[in-house]
């Protein structure tokens, strides 16, 4: 299984978008600062959203496809919206 995530920081008021196979160890990763896109918001990120997902390819097009958006509406409504 694999998994899109989303995470939120609030010390920067920013959303980023990833897949991985392991979500919370993905996160320690990123709030340790080992992660050069995430480094300047560590230790403050927190996962929002996972959508899971059958295999690493479907993970990481379905990553791209919520990138390509380019919207901060589209990412909250995903996070806000029920079910």
């Amino acid at each position: 299984m694999y998994f899109v995530y989303i995470l939120f920081n609030s010390k920067t008021n920013k959303y980023y978008i990833g897949s991985t196979e392991r979500p919370e160890a993905r996160l320690k990763h990123h709030n340790s600062g080992s992660t050069p896109s995430t480094k300047a918001g560590a230790p403050f990120w927190e996962i929002k959203y996972l959508e899971e997902l059958p295999n690493r390819s479907e993970a990481l097009k379905r990553e791209l496809e919520i990138k390509r958006k380019k919207s901060r509406k589209y990412i909250e409504w995903l996070i806000y919206s029920p079910g």
